[in-house]
């Protein structure tokens, strides 16, 4: 007979959605206060550190961080080759610093449900429940999306309808598709704001929660610990007299 064991969440999974969305503003707010390569490199070694703790696997990372990693090369290439002097430092130092940003909130979105997020703005920030919930809608509905642009696409050649290599065809295709998936957009989001309200959503009555969210002692930890690092990352960069502030 064959069992299966459930394996426990990762550690960051298991942490308050707005505890993480704090502790990765932190540390992309001081990767983003200094234009020095000393400050990200430092911040990026702590986000490696904590790869661990989120449960990804080598593939899923590498799927989640391609486009972040095609970003700070592109950004780092363009300023080495046609930036100011001393190109290749520049580049470098922004490459660093785009993936410094980028990385945090790559790893609290790979480790957060939106469904949890949008509970958990509503019960920690008090944010009002209909724009928590019309955003973990539009989420929801971003694959949706994609589908409906294939759709559109595979029903236009069913038809016959091509550029046939005219680029000024091509064009006035594209804003059509674009504008035959806007319109479906809209609809579904006019029937989906509809339904929020015919379920109570823009009442002020006061709500109910099915999913409770708290913040714990180890919630308030990641925050110190991602303050303690943006810290230290400055007051190393500090310290080596290497940091530049990005307003001087």
């Amino acid at each position: 007979m064959t069992t299966f064991a459930r394996t426990a969440p990762a550690f960051l999974h298991r942490r308050n959605p707005v505890a993480k969305l704090a502790a990765g503003l932190v540390v992309a707010a001081a990767a983003l206060a200094a234009r020095d390569p000393v400050t990200p490199a430092l911040l990026l070694v702590g986000c490696l550190v904590a790869l661990p703790l989120t449960g990804l696997g080598p593939a899923a990372l590498a799927r989640r961080t391609a486009g972040v990693l095609l970003g700070a090369l592109s950004v780092g290439l363009a300023n080495a080759l046609f930036g100011s002097p001393g190109g290749w430092a520049v580049g470098g130092a922004l490459a660093m610093r785009v993936l410094a940003i980028a990385l945090p909130g790559v790893l609290m979105l790979s480790t957060t449900d939106p469904t949890d997020l949008a509970d958990s703005l509503v019960q920690q920030l008090r944010a009002p429940a209909r724009f928590a919930y019309g955003s973990l809608a539009a989420l929801r509905l971003l694959p949706l999306l994609a589908t409906e642009w294939q759709t559109i696409g595979l029903a236009r050649r069913a038809r016959g309808v091509s550029s046939g290599g005219n680029p000024v065809i091509a064009v006035r295709l594209l804003f059509g598709r674009v504008f035959t998936l806007l319109v479906g957009a809209i609809r579904r989001a006019s029937r989906i704001a509809a339904a929020m309200d015919s379920r109570g959503f823009d009442s002020r009555l006061p709500r109910t929660y099915a999913r409770q969210q708290t913040v714990g002692g180890t919630d308030v930890l990641l925050l110190l610990v991602a303050v303690s690092l943006a810290v230290a990352a400055t007051a190393v960069s500090i310290a080596v007299g290497s940091w530049q502030p990005l307003v001087s």
